[in-house]
């Protein structure tokens, strides 16, 4: 009996120093994809028990791409969990920082701060870039509490490889870990490849270590979409490139035995682009107005009020708004980042204030673009796709907006979110418990199975 319960001791000693050796060594990462880790200590009980929320976006993949180009990878995930064959509505405007970043906090670009690629903010008196890595990175800029961080205060681990905005602190924290975006590098297939590689390595990290919530992002089939048009066989390529990755993807998270909600979006669409710059200068004088690409923003009222009124039956190709007339419906009349007067383009029509300056090059814009209303242009529409343990199968979902994944999101993994502009409801009926209460705790007998071994 002595001999019995020794035994007992020296497996259970021998099973603890393999999980604290595991734990020293940690996630063995693709050499491709470094990723930098925050000591946000262990996964609580509860988020142990958890279930697993893996997000990736394809950027500029548009909610027709995948029947059109037959991604039969994307589609069989949308027939064996949900999907919307007509598309899932984008924030305006339809950009990528602002609507990555309002998938993850639920919240409109106003409400979040994105209000564009970049801007201008009066209160800093300094512009914000989305290829300035110094304001990317300065969680100052941002609003709202993001998944990642709504999960690292509420005791679950998680990861980043690559997302705007995973590289700043916000809301108190960072994830566990996260990649630092280098655009040199990301797209080359090495990166590509070593994304899924990362993933699976930090799922196969003990259960205090295993991140429950890991964003991937892709962006592609975005940069063809711009360099070619969205109907060049060049975007098509690149679709079907990244429907290849959500198939090993897939295999690779299958294999773990962990019960893992997948779930692929898309920030936005693309559409062609028509005609020529429309140049704003060439309308009105913009004396006493500082610009980033079109928004505007006047030194004084009665500045404001002139360009308003020079603007206003300048063009068909655009609407110009007061900044607090905006209509309700985009979401973009309150946030001071937005500029005053707000100019919406009428059509896939490329707006800026000025053109070069004199010696600077001046090229003509970019066969695809977005950024648009995605209401009056279904283009700008963007793709969802999920399937997983908690998720109904075969179910079809007229559109619906994008600041609603976060409530969703939060219950999968068992969280209370932070104050957003989603709603639960809208997507409740995608989820096994229709959202509400999670369930029960597993027994021992129904214990999830560990990851598998490398």
């Amino acid at each position: 009996m002595r001999f019995k319960r020794l035994e007992s001791v020296a497996i259970a000693v021998l099973l603890l120093a393999s999980s604290l050796s595991a734990r020293a060594q940690g996630p063995s990462l693709s050499a491709a994809l470094p990723l930098v880790h925050t000591d946000n200590g262990p996964n609580s009980p509860a988020a142990q028990k958890a279930h697993y929320v893996v997000l990736v976006s394809l950027d500029g993949f548009r909610w027709d791409y995948a029947k059109r180009d037959g991604a039969t990878h994307l589609l069989a995930l949308g027939k064996q969990g949900v999907w919307a064959p007509q598309g899932m509505l984008p924030s305006f405007p339809s950009l990528t920082f602002p609507n990555h970043f309002t998938i993850v906090t639920g919240l409109y670009p106003e409400h979040h701060g994105l209000v564009a690629n970049s801007f201008f903010d009066e209160t800093k008196q300094a512009r914000y870039g989305n290829a300035d890595s110094a304001a990317v990175t300065d969680g100052s800029w941002y609003s709202g509490v993001p998944l990642w961080s709504l999960a690292e205060g509420q005791g679950m681990r998680t990861a980043c490889i690559f997302w705007p905005g995973s590289e700043a602190e916000i809301a108190g924290h960072r994830p566990t870990w996260y990649a630092r975006f280098d655009n040199k590098t990301q797209a080359t297939d090495e990166v590509q490849r070593a994304r899924i590689d990362d993933a699976v390595a930090l799922l196969k990290l003990p259960d205090a270590d295993r991140p429950h919530f890991i964003t991937i992002y892709y962006s592609e089939p975005d940069h063809e979409g711009h360099q070619f048009g969205p109907d060049a066989p060049e975007t098509k390529a690149a679709v079907l490139k990244m429907d290849g990755m959500v198939a090993k993807l897939k295999t690779a998270l299958d294999a773990t035995h962990l019960p893992i909600d997948l779930v692929v979006v898309s920030d936005h669409g693309m559409v062609k682009t028509e005609g020529p710059w429309v140049t704003l200068d060439k309308f009105a004088d913009l004396t006493g107005f500082d610009a980033v690409g079109q928004l505007l923003y006047g030194k004084t009222e009665g500045d404001r009020v002139r360009l308003y009124n020079q603007l206003k039956k300048a063009s068909s190709q655009f609407i110009v708004y007061r900044r607090k007339n905006v209509p309700a419906d985009l979401h973009y009349n309150q946030n001071p980042r937005e500029g005053d007067p707000v100019v919406v383009a009428t059509g896939p029509f490329a707006i800026r204030a000025h053109e070069p300056a004199a010696g600077q090059p001046d090229t003509a814009p970019i066969p695809g673009a977005h950024g648009f209303d995605p209401r009056n242009m279904r283009q700008m529409k963007a793709s969802f796709f999920a399937a997983g343990p908690d998720i109904v199968s075969g179910k079809t979902l007229a559109p619906f907006e994008n600041v609603n994944l976060y409530p969703w999101m939060a219950h999968i993994l068992g969280l209370t979110p932070a104050k957003n502009d989603g709603n639960l409801n809208i997507l409740a009926g995608t989820l096994r418990d229709n959202g509400g209460e999670p369930a029960p705790a597993e027994s021992a007998d129904q214990k999830t199975p560990e990851p598998t071994k490398p």
